[in-house]
């Protein structure tokens, strides 16, 4: 059988499902927020660098600011430009996405994961169902590890 040595975006899809319908952020926010995650801090002419390769919203980076998701860091001065860089609630969106993607499971309950209300849409069911079995195969395979790592030699 054929394990691969790297498996990050296995469930990438469902991840970004999950993310998406959590914190309530576009595709294209979640994008940019990657991409300025490893920037620390940042002009506005950097963001829009790679803002460029997302489709046209000139409401972007004053929305992200607004929604708390980007801070101003540094006001321009005489011969320096203004600095910003992501807020907390940023950075931990980005490292709950890479925790997911390295493994941790998605929480399975209404309180901490919206995909388990009552009343959500099918496409939301089916992501729900999809979850529950990706965090068995998580746990199956953590075991599986745990198991060979103690396998007598």
């Amino acid at each position: 059988m054929h394990n691969p040595k790297y498996n990050y975006m296995k469930y990438w899809r469902v991840i970004r499902y999950y993310v998406k319908a959590k914190y309530k952020i576009s595709e294209p926010d979640l994008d940019i927020l990657f991409f300025l995650y490893s920037e620390n801090r940042f002009t506005y002419e950097r963001y829009r660098d790679f803002e460029k390769l997302l489709n046209w919203d000139n409401q972007r980076f004053n929305r992200l600011i607004k929604e708390g998701w980007i801070i101003n860091f540094r006001e321009g001065l005489k011969r320096e430009k203004p600095l910003y860089e992501l807020t907390y609630k940023g950075k931990a969106l980005v490292n709950t996405v890479y925790k997911k993607l390295n493994g941790e499971e998605i929480a399975s309950t209404k309180k901490n994961n919206p995909l388990f209300m009552a009343n959500v849409i099918s496409t939301d069911k089916i992501y729900r169902n999809f979850i529950i079995k990706m965090n068995k195969e998580i746990k199956e395979l953590k075991l599986k590890e745990q198991q060979q790592r103690h396998a007598p030699e």
